[in-house]
């Protein structure tokens, strides 16, 4: 590649044009340029590139093997740009709420119609991300619910409340039948932890009387674990909530502490919508508190 020049997205959108209008001509056309203009610019990005990317004939326009591998990652850069547009564009009219699993359990719908009547001229957007920060350290979300360690250090924070844990288990499992279940009965099974963004660890339990432990990655291999009858699951009451499944049954769990719901968010130019979201979902759980 020559080091002297630089990639342009309208290089990438005429090699994209070109093969998919099957033509130079057309991708003129498409482009509003002149048939002249679209050699050029196919040219230039394959003299920097240093291959061929097209086969061409006085018919046809096929793609090299290079040309097949730069087309893929072509119309990835040219979603991720026009992503970037779309997001500058919108600027704050919208606000992208992360979760990890369950979202605000039984106050999501609750939130979201609360928000709508408000703040009509701010779309809400729910966002599941698997990872520990529910996709903020990722970049996809404004703030993130978080029910796990927050790095205090990063990330802004303030707590809504918290919940109550109960045991998830088969709906034939002879547990099942029961009101609620107690924290030390449960070292007498299987638990499956999600060790990326579960809520669950050993330390629920003393050093020398500890379950057994399966370890998954994600909600849902989490629930076919658990449905499957070899594994139970310890979660927070908005699991309960957000994944009613066929097979899957859910009972209070005494003497287990309660697990904080956190809101976060970046400290440094957070959204404008950010304390104005805390408020209403802290009042969320302040109700639910009086109940």
């Amino acid at each position: 590649m020559n080091g002297t020049s630089e990639l342009e997205l309208r290089q990438l959108r005429c090699l994209v044009a070109i093969v998919d209008t099957g033509s130079f001509t057309d991708a003129a056309l498409e482009l509003g340029v002149s048939q002249a203009s679209v050699s050029r610019t196919l040219r230039s990005l394959e003299q920097l590139l240093g291959v061929r990317l097209l086969h061409r004939t006085s018919r046809t326009v096929s793609t090299t093997t290079a040309g097949v591998e730069v087309l893929v990652r072509a119309r990835q850069l040219l979603a991720e740009a026009d992503n970037l547009v779309r997001a500058a564009t919108t600027g704050h009219t919208r606000l992208r709420l992360g979760h990890a699993w369950a979202s605000l359990g039984r106050h999501t719908t609750e939130f979201q119609r609360r928000w709508a009547e408000r703040h009509p001229d701010i779309e809400l957007q729910l966002i599941r991300h698997n990872s520990p920060t529910g996709g903020l350290a990722e970049g996809v979300c404004d703030l993130a619910i978080v029910r796990t360690a927050v790095d205090r250090h990063r990330y802004a924070h303030t707590v809504l409340g918290d919940e109550r844990r109960c045991l998830a288990l088969a709906s034939d499992d002879p547990w099942a039948k029961r009101r609620s279940i107690r924290l030390e009965e449960v070292r007498q099974r299987t638990v499956v932890v999600d060790r990326r963004t579960g809520t669950t660890t050993l330390d629920l339990w003393p050093a020398d009387a500890r379950p057994a432990i399966e370890y998954t990655q994600d909600i849902d291999d989490w629930l076919a674990a658990i449905a499957g009858g070899r594994c139970v699951g310890v979660t927070p009451e908005a699991t309960s909530t957000q994944y009613r499944r066929v097979g899957i049954t859910y009972r209070p769990l005494r003497d287990a502490a309660p697990v904080p719901v956190q809101l976060i968010w970046q400290p440094h130019d957070p959204h404008p919508a950010t304390h104005a979201a805390a408020a209403l979902l802290t009042d969320l759980y302040r109700e639910r508190r009086r109940r």
